[in-house]
């Protein structure tokens, strides 16, 4: 995973971001690997840190990474 040493979540974000990343994860078929879900949480720890605050929107955005990232 890519440094995010710096970043820091209020508690509330922090859970936002694991229903944004719960949700990614399980609209994908099975198996999961490890490598997609490491995928899904940097972009939603990097879009969370440019200010994103909506958890469809930071699971849509994973999702759409995920993809054009697999092409």
């Amino acid at each position: 995973m890519k440094d995010f040493g710096n970043a820091a979540f209020p508690p509330d974000t922090i859970a936002m971001m694991q229903r944004a990343l719960e949700g990614a994860v399980a609209s994908l078929p099975e198996p999961v690997s490890s490598s997609h879900v490491s995928s899904i949480a940097e972009s939603i720890l990097r879009t969370a840190k440019e200010g994103v605050r909506d958890p469809t929107a930071l699971q849509t955005m994973a999702l759409l990474e995920l993809k054009i990232a697999a092409r």
